[in-house]
């Protein structure tokens, strides 16, 4: 008998629920349209996240610059030409450089150094400087000209003129007019170029005059520049 009654008061509140009208779904909420994106050429946001430090690309990349840059010579004559024929070592060879230069040497089982350091990065500048000497004592005498593609006054030079000739090395080793540098680059190098010729001008037994000196020291100035080694 209890249990006829709990069914019959189940079955009543199955029916009060029933008969309850049902709430509205509520109203489903309107999404925002896509932003559609912007067509090829035009500005696209700063990107502002963390970046990796300063860096070198693999050595031989390097190495072949400075082959193109001495006149596109095959390494062993680049070499030669390096190491000159008047008994001055400016450069040694290859070998003794492509260790410090981060590259692997299979014959001691030494590996490919992955992370740029000081030595990497002073042993091209050191590479970088014979390659200066070398193509100055070669651009003076001989044609065509690799870096210095320009006369060399012996008189002193305006900064209008310095700046027409400093124009073609930054084209040479940073690719781009030295006007469109982020810094008044053409006056420092301007300064450098004049303390260099007159330092030497007070010397003798030099190789270079004054003048090929003050240069040189511009070449060693572009060849050592962040710009040209790190990215």
């Amino acid at each position: 008998m209890n249990a006829r009654i709990a069914l019959a008061a189940l079955a009543l509140v199955a029916c009060s629920k029933s008969s309850t009208p049902s709430e509205p779904a509520p109203a489903q909420q309107q999404q925002p349209p896509a932003p559609t994106p912007l067509p090829p050429g035009h500005a696209t946001p700063e990107d502002t996240t963390p970046k990796e430090g300063p860096r070198m690309i693999p050595a031989e990349s390097y190495i072949r610059t400075y082959l193109t840059l001495f006149g596109g010579l095959a390494p062993l004559d680049a070499q030669a030409a390096l190491q000159g024929k008047d008994g001055v070592l400016l450069f040694d060879a290859w070998d003794d450089y492509l260790g410090t230069l981060g590259m692997p040497d299979y014959r001691f089982e030494t590996p490919r150094q992955t992370r740029t350091n000081a030595l990497m990065l002073a042993t091209f500048e050191r590479v970088g400087v014979a390659l200066c000497d070398r193509a100055l004592e070669h651009d003076r005498t001989t044609q065509p000209r690799l870096i210095f593609d320009f006369d060399m006054p012996a008189a002193d030079l305006s900064q209008a003129d310095f700046a027409t000739r400093f124009d073609v090395m930054h084209r040479t080793f940073l690719n781009y007019p030295a006007a469109m540098a982020p810094t008044d680059r053409t006056s420092r190098f301007y300064k450098l170029y004049q303390d260099n010729v007159k330092l030497h001008a007070s010397q003798t037994g030099s190789r270079f005059s004054a003048q090929e000196a003050g240069w040189a020291s511009i070449c060693y100035g572009l060849v050592r520049h962040p710009e040209f080694h790190l990215y």
